[in-house]
């Protein structure tokens, strides 16, 4: 008997139900053999698919990571060469540029007073501060490279248009192109000589210069056969290389009557009754006499009234001057017309070289009233209006020093 069919409606089935599934696949096995018992793998240890077509990716990826890692280092210090070849090559580019100079072709000069014991640091210093050159690092550098023999002390005389190669090898020749001459004021004309001499002039040389007749307003009076005693104006000069001896006097002489001119001393020596020649003789006895400004002025003072009193002038550094030139021992009754002991009023010529002090307080005697003055052996100078005065100040302040008699 057939069973009775149902009438109920179906029940529906959920969607997820209705939709087809697709088959997972399953791994194609061996069928073990009748003698073996299937073997379980564990999923973890399952040996992976390999497809007949693809092969498996390789599981070390290190190599490739370790290449780019020193790609990127390389990269980098390849990148630091190029940086510092290319500040190298500025660099070098703006010294190269600095050792040029400063204004190529130009002939404007400068003076360069390289003093003894100066380093490329001082000389730089300086060349900078002339314009001569465009950087004083780079002239340092350039220096310490090339130096031979040392920097030579001097005055040299350098253009605006030289390089820095140039002027090193200029200041290391060792030839300044300018030099110093030093005539100490009260020196005489033996000493000025010896001057000349130092700095290479022959003593032929020296003395036909001193033996010429210059053409200057500051010789007159000067009797005819003088020397230049006197003349010789002390103070320092510089000269350029190749100067002669007649160079070197005729910039004295202009000195000495620039100065005179300046101060007026033409007039003031004709109020006091002398020309400039006998101005000159007088200002070199104070010269000679004392060194201290002040001193001068009292010392001009007291001749001067020796002089206009009749009184022998009784300085003892003219005979010492008259035995000089004549080859003999100092005494106070040498006979010589340089003695002003002897002989009144002023010796034949001046006795040393005076400065402009001495001829300053020659032509302007101090307002004191003094005849005598003596230097105790302690520098100071003692004046006194009286002889008495004058012997007591001798007796208690000059032992050593006076010798021989006093003024």
């Amino acid at each position: 008997m057939t069973p009775p069919v149902s009438r109920m409606s179906p029940q529906p089935r959920p969607i997820a139900q209705l939709q087809p599934q697709s088959p997972v696949p399953q791994p194609k096995t061996a069928a073990p053999t009748p003698s073996e018992k299937p073997r379980l793998v564990p999923p973890q240890t399952r040996p992976p698919i390999v497809s007949k077509n693809h092969q498996a990716p390789k599981q070390m990826k290190v190599a490739p990571k370790k290449s780019n890692a020193w790609k990127w280092i390389l990269g980098i210090i390849l990148t630091i060469v190029v940086l510092l070849l290319a500040a190298v090559g500025s660099a070098y580019v703006w010294y190269t540029q600095q050792l040029g100079s400063v204004h190529p072709g130009s002939t404007e000069t400068v003076r360069l007073n390289v003093a003894s014991g100066s380093t490329a640091s001082d000389v730089a210093s300086q060349l900078a501060e002339k314009q001569v050159i465009k950087n004083e690092i780079a002239f340092e550098i350039y220096y310490r490279i090339h130096q031979s023999t040392g920097l030579k002390a001097g005055v040299y005389v350098l253009t605006k248009g030289m390089s820095v190669s140039e002027i090193v090898d200029h200041l290391e020749s060792g030839k300044p192109d300018e030099f110093t001459l030093t005539f100490l004021p009260g020196g005489t004309l033996a000493d000025a000589r010896k001057v000349l001499e130092d700095v290479g002039y022959s003593a032929a040389s020296i003395e036909a210069a001193f033996s010429k007749t210059y053409d200057s307003p500051l010789f007159d009076g000067k009797p005819a056969g003088s020397d230049l005693e006197g003349y010789i104006y002390g103070d320092t000069y510089n000269f350029y290389t190749g100067a002669s001896i007649d160079d070197v006097l005729e910039k004295i002489f202009d000195h000495m009557y620039d100065d005179i001119k300046a101060n007026n001393l033409e007039a003031a020596y004709a109020a006091q009754g002398m020309n400039l020649y006998q101005g000159i003789t007088f200002a070199s006895i104070v010269q000679t006499e004392v060194s201290n400004k002040d001193d001068m002025s009292k010392v001009s003072q007291v001749f001067h009234k020796r002089l206009a009193t009749d009184m022998p002038l009784g300085s003892d550094v003219t005979f010492i001057y008259g035995a000089r030139k004549l080859g003999v021992a100092p005494s106070v009754d040498l006979d010589s017309p340089y003695n002003t002991r002897t002989h009144k009023g002023l010796p034949p010529g001046p006795v040393s070289n005076p400065g402009l002090s001495a001829l300053v307080a020659g032509a302007s005697p101090a307002d004191t009233d003094y005849l005598y003055f003596v230097a105790g052996d302690d520098g100071v100078t003692y004046f006194s209006k009286t002889n008495e005065e004058h012997e007591a100040a001798t007796r208690a302040h000059c032992q050593a020093n006076c010798l021989l008699p006093s003024q």
